[in-house]
C-alpha cells in the first residue's frame, strides 16, 4: 500500500526523507513492536506505559523498515541526521496515529462491524461472553475481544491483552469481516482507554457494568479510574455510543449516564430493583438460576447455568445491549441459556467429591466479598447437610500491583470465611512473603481459621484436605489463568488442574469423601 493512502487523515507536524517525493515509498505491514518489523515495514515509535518506541528506531531499520513515525521529536531529527533513506513523519500523539494509520491499512474494518463494548471493574469477561453467546446462537457471526481469549468468527486465540493495542485489534476485525462477521463484542480496559488503544473506535453500544477499587498502582485515585471509564461514553475519544447500558445501581452509574447523555447517546438503564431493565423473581441454585427479565419490550424468562447475584447483573446488562443490537426477548432467552460457563468465572471442579469446589477470578475485595457471600448462600440453603457446611477460602494478592486493596480482601476474606488459607497469587518482582505481611492487617480479629501457606499449590491442597461433606471450597484470584508469574518467570499454573489433581489423589486414599 502507497504510504500516502497509509497516512490519510493523519496529523503530521514534521516530515522528512523520501516522503519530499513520495512516488517510490510502498509499505508492506504496519508495525509498533521492532521485533515484527520486516522489509518494507512502516514502524510506529510511539512512547508507552513502560518504554519509548523511539529506542528502538535503528533496530527496525535494521530490520528492513522503509517508514518511520514517531512522537518525538528529539528521535525525528536524530533520524533524519542517520537515515536519509528512510520516510519519517512526527506526529503529535503516537497511538493516535497508530489507530488511524492501522484503519487505513486493514481497508477500515471497523467500518464493517457493529460494536459493543464492555467496561467495568467486574464482570466484563461474563458479559462479554454472554452477549457474544446471545448473538451467536441467533446467527450472527462476532469477534470475541477480552480477557480470556479472542474468538473470530468461531476460531479461538490467545488472549495477550484485555484489550489490544489498537493495531492488534484491527487486524482482528479485519480477519473476522472476511470471515462474515457482521458484530464484534469487546472487553474495554481502563488502561486501554487512558491510553487511546480505542481511538477513533464508533461503538455502537456501550456498557457500564460497575467501579470498585482495582488498578489504583496505574490511575493513583478513583477519579483517574473513573475518568478512564467516562471516555468509551463521552465522545472525548470517539463518536458518543448510539447506545448506552448503565448499571444504575452502581453508585457511578448515574453520572456516567448523564455524560454520555450529554454526548448524544440514548440511555438503557438496567438494575435488579432500577431501570428499564430489571430482573425478578431470582431463583438461585449452585448450578443455576431462572429470573423473570422485564423490559420496555414486555417479559421473559432467563434460564440459565450461571448462578449469583452478580451474575443477574451480569446477564441484566448483556440482555439489554442484546436488545440494543435488535434481538427479541426469545433470542435473549435462547442465549442466555446457551452458555453453560465461563472459564474461571465460578467454574466448580468435580471429581466426584461430597463438597463443592469452585475457582474464581475474583481479584478485588468486592469480588471477593460478593463470591463469599454466594458460597455462603448456598451452604445455608443446603438443608439436607446436618454438618453446617463451611466456606474456605484460598486467595492471595497480585505482585507489582495495588498494594491498598490487600487489606482490605484480608478482610473481606476473613469475614465471610469459616477457614482462610493466604497463599500467593502472581508475586511477580515482589517477595511472596511481603505481600502476605500487606494482607494480613486486614484479617486481624477475623472470626475465620487462618492458614499461611505462600506456595499455591500447597495452599490449595491444604483447603481441599480441610474439606468435608457440605463445604464449599472457593479458589480465588487467577480464575482462567494458567500462569504463575513468580520473578521474572512464567511458570505453568492452573487453579482448575492443580485442585482436579488433588482430588484425584485424595479420592484414591479414600479421603474426599469422608463424612
Amino acid at each position: 500500500m502507497h504510504i500516502e493512502d497509509i497516512m490519510a487523515g493523519v496529523e503530521s507536524v514534521g516530515r522528512a526523507g523520501p516522503l519530499i517525493d513520495v512516488s517510490n515509498v510502498e509499505v508492506s505491514s504496519v508495525e509498533y513492536d521492532s521485533r515484527h518489523v520486516r522489509p518494507g515495514s512502516l514502524f510506529v515509535a510511539m512512547r508507552g506505559g513502560t518504554t519509548d518506541g523511539s529506542r528502538y528506531i535503528a533496530a527496525a531499520i535494521q530490520q528492513g523498515a522503509t517508514a518511520v513515525v514517531t512522537d518525538s521529536p528529539e528521535a525525528f531529527e536524530a533520524a533524519q541526521r542517520l537515515h536519509l533513506k528512510i520516510a519519517l513523519v512526527l506526529v503529535q500523539h503516537g497511538r493516535r496515529a497508530l489507530a488511524q494509520i492501522s484503519a487505513n491499512f486493514f481497508c477500515h474494518p471497523e467500518k464493517k462491524l457493529s460494536i459493543t463494548g464492555v467496561t467495568g471493574t467486574n464482570g466484563k469477561t461474563t458479559t462479554a461472553f454472554l452477549l457474544d453467546a446471545m448473538l451467536n446462537r441467533n446467527e450472527r457471526k462476532t469477534v470475541l475481544i477480552g480477557t480470556i481469549e479472542y474468538h473470530v468468527s468461531g476460531a479461538v486465540r490467545p488472549s495477550p491483552h484485555t484489550t489490544p493495542e489498537s493495531r492488534d485489534l484491527l487486524e482482528l476485525f479485519a480477519e473476522g469481516v472476511k470471515a462474515g462477521a457482521t458484530e464484534a463484542v469487546m472487553e474495554v480496559s481502563s488502561h486501554a482507554l487512558d491510553q487511546g488503544r480505542t481511538w477513533g473506535l464508533h461503538f455502537d453500544v456501550a456498557i457500564f457494568t460497575n467501579l470498585t477499587r482495582d488498578h489504583l498502582d496505574y490511575h493513583g485515585t478513583m477519579e483517574r479510574y473513573f475518568a478512564a471509564k467516562r471516555v468509551l461514553f463521552d465522545g472525548s475519544q470517539s463518536p458518543a455510543p448510539r447506545i448506552a447500558v448503565i448499571n444504575l445501581e452502581d453508585e457511578h452509574g448515574l453520572a456516567l449516564a448523564e455524560a454520555a447523555r450529554m454526548a448524544g447517546s440514548e440511555i438503557y438503564g438496567y438494575g435488579v430493583d432500577v431501570g428499564a431493565f430489571r430482573a425478578s423473581n431470582v431463583r438461585m441454585t449452585a448450578s443455576g438460576m431462572k429470573f423473570e427479565l422485564t423490559t420496555p419490550l414486555g417479559s421473559t424468562t432467563i434460564d440459565t447455568r450461571l448462578t449469583g447475584r452478580v451474575n443477574v447483573y451480569n446477564l441484566l446488562a448483556a440482555a439489554t445491549a442484546a436488545i440494543a443490537r435488535g434481538l427479541t426477548l426469545e433470542q435473549v432467552a435462547a442465549g442466555a441459556a446457551n452458555l453453560a460457563c465461563v472459564p474461571g468465572r465460578f467454574q466448580t471442579v468435580d471429581s466426584a467429591q461430597d463438597f463443592t469446589v469452585v475457582v474464581d477470578y475474583a481479584h478485588t475485595d468486592d469480588a471477593l466479598e460478593n463470591l463469599i457471600s454466594l458460597a455462603r448462600e448456598f451452604v445455608t440453603a443446603d438443608v439436607s447437610n446436618s454438618n453446617n457446611g463451611r466456606v474456605i477460602t484460598v486467595f492471595g494478592c497480585g505482585g507489582d500491583r495495588d498494594k491498598t486493596k490487600r487489606p482490605l480482601m484480608g478482610r473481606a476474606a476473613g469475614q465471610g470465611s469459616d477457614v482462610v488459607v493466604l497463599t500467593s497469587d502472581n508475586p511477580r518482582t515482589e517477595d511472596p512473603e511481603a505481600i502476605i505481611a500487606d494482607v494480613l492487617p486486614g484479617l486481624d480479629n477475623s472470626p475465620a481459621t487462618l492458614i499461611v501457606e505462600p506456595d499455591r499449590a500447597s495452599a490449595i491442597e491444604i483447603a481441599l484436605k480441610q474439606a468435608r461433606r457440605g463445604d464449599i471450597v472457593l479458589i480465588a484470584g487467577k480464575g482462567h489463568e494458567k500462569v504463575q508469574i513468580i520473578g521474572d518467570h512464567t511458570i505453568p499454573f492452573d487453579d482448575v488442574e492443580v485442585a482436579r489433581s488433588v482430588l484425584n489423589t485424595l479420592a484414591g486414599r479414600g479421603t474426599v469423601a469422608a463424612q
